[in-house]
C-alpha cells in the first residue's frame, strides 16, 4: 500500500511508519517534528513567526483583523509541495488539527487531502473535540483536565486544549468526522470517550520498535537511579510537580542509595541516552495507560510511574502490576519509590513483566498488521 502518516507525536508515527516499511508498504511522513523533541519527517513542516517579535506582530494583527499569519504560512508550505500529498492509498491524520492551523486554513489542507487521497482516517492520541469533551464532563475521570479545574493551569497556558470547546473547532471537528473513513484511539484514555461511537474503529496500541530496545536485565546491585525527564510546555499536565516533590523527599530519605537524574526539553535522541541510565523512570500522572516515553522505558525493562489505572488493568486483563499507576498524591508517589528502593529486586521483576507486555500488545509489526487490516476492511 502506497500510505501517507501526517503529523508526529511522542514517535507514534515514525514507529508505525517503520512497521509498515518492514512489512513492504511505501510509506511517506509529513508534519511537525514535535517541537524540540525533532522527531525525523520526510516533508518537515515550519511553524513560523510563533515565537519572540515576530510573535507578538503576529496576535496584534490576529486581533486586529483575525487573520492568522502562522495559520497562513504553514498552508503555503503545504501548498507549495501538495504534488507530493496526492494519490494515496490510505492518509492517517495524528489529530483534528495536525496542521495547527485555524479552522480556515486546516479545512483547506483538509479538502485537497480528502479530494485527492483514496481513504482518509484520524486517530485519536491526543487532545481533540470529543476527548476535552468527555473529560469537562466527567471531571472524575483521571485526564489533563484534573490540574485545569483546580486551578493550577491558567487560561493561557491551557490554550491548546481549551480550543477544542471553541465553535471553529468544533465545526471542523464535524467536517473530519463527516469525510474520515473512522477514527481510530491509540490507547484507554481516548477509547473510553470514543465507545459507541459510529465512527470508532477500535483501539490499536501505539507501536514500539523493539528492534531498537534489545532485552536486558537491570543490574540492581549498587545506586538505584531515579529519571524524570521534564517538558516544562506540560510539566502540570504531566504531574511533574508531584514527582518533584517526592524527589525531594526520597533523596532526603534515601541519599545515600539513589541516584536523581532529571532533564529538561531534551531532543528525543539525547533523551534516551540519560534515561537508558535509569532502573525507575517518573513519565505522567493523570490518564489510564501510558504514553511513548514510559512504553519504550517498559520495553527496556524498567520500573515506570506511569498512567496504568485499574480501567487499564481491566481492558487488557492484567493480574500484575507491569507499571506503577502514577496518582497526583505525593505521600502516594513517596511510598511507591521507597518500596522499590527498599526491594530493588521487585524493580527487576516489574520491568521483566513490562517488557513482556510491550512485546504481546505493543510489537510495532503486530502494530503496522493491524492498521493494515483495519484500513482495508474500512
Amino acid at each position: 500500500m502506497k500510505i501517507l502518516l501526517i503529523g508526529e507525536y511522542s514517535r507514534l508515527h515514525n514507529s508505525l511508519k517503520e512497521g509498515l516499511q518492514k512489512l513492504g508498504n511505501e510509506v511517506t511522513l509529513l508534519g511537525f517534528k514535535d517541537g524540540f523533541k525533532d522527531y525525523p519527517v520526510d516533508f518537515p513542516l515550519e511553524k513560523k513567526w510563533d515565537s519572540g517579535m515576530l510573535k507578538k506582530v503576529k496576535l496584534l494583527v490576529l486581533v486586529l483583523t483575525g487573520f492568522d499569519i502562522s495559520s497562513y504560512l504553514t498552508y503555503r508550505q503545504f501548498w507549495k509541495s501538495k504534488e507530493h500529498f496526492k494519490d494515496f492509498d490510505v492518509v492517517q491524520l495524528i489529530n483534528e488539527n495536525s496542521f495547527l492551523c485555524d479552522y480556515r486554513y486546516e479545512k483547506k489542507i483538509l479538502d485537497f487531502l480528502f479530494g485527492n487521497n483514496k481513504k482518509v482516517f484520524l486517530l485519536s492520541c491526543g487532545d481533540d473535540y470529543v476527548y476535552v469533551d468527555y473529560n469537562f464532563k466527567h471531571p472524575e475521570n483521571p485526564s489533563i483536565v484534573q490540574p485545569y479545574l483546580a486551578g493550577k493551569i491558567n487560561d493561557k497556558d491551557f490554550t491548546n486544549v481549551l480550543k477544542y470547546r471553541t465553535k471553529p473547532y468544533e465545526i471542523l471537528h464535524h467536517y473530519l468526522y463527516k469525510n474520515i473513513r473512522g477514527v481510530i484511539a491509540t490507547d484507554v484514555d481516548y477509547h473510553i470517550p470514543l465507545q459507541n461511537h459510529t465512527k470508532y474503529l477500535g483501539l490499536i496500541p501505539s507501536p514500539i520498535n523493539l528492534d531498537k530496545f534489545p532485552e536486558r536485565d537491570l543490574d540492581t546491585s549498587g545506586m538505584i537511579v531515579i529519571f524524570l525527564g521534564i517538558n516544562r510546555e506540560s510539566y502540570l499536565k504531566k504531574g511533574h510537580d508531584f514527582f518533584e516533590k517526592a524527589l525531594e523527599i526520597i533523596n532526603e530519605k534515601y541519599g545515600h542509595k539513589v541516584e536523581i537524574m532529571k532533564s529538561e526539553n531534551l531532543p528525543y535522541h539525547k533523551f534516551i541516552k540519560i534515561y537508558d541510565l535509569a532502573h525507575i523512570l517518573l513519565d505522567q500522572l493523570y490518564g489510564h495507560d501510558q504514553g511513548s516515553n514510559g512504553l519504550e522505558s517498559m520495553a527496556k525493562g524498567k520500573a515506570v510511574f506511569t498512567n496504568a489505572s485499574v480501567a487499564f488493568e481491566k481492558y487488557y486483563h492484567l493480574t500484575e502490576r507491569i507499571a506503577v499507576n502514577g496518582l497526583p498524591d505525593v505521600e502516594y508517589l513517596v511510598s511507591e519509590l521507597s518500596f522499590l528502593i527498599d526491594n530493588p529486586d521487585e524493580i527487576k521483576a516489574m520491568g521483566r513483566r513490562a517488557r513482556a507486555f510491550i512485546e504481546k500488545k505493543h510489537d510495532y509489526l503486530k502494530i503496522a498488521e493491524k492498521y493494515l487490516e483495519t484500513w482495508k476492511s474500512n
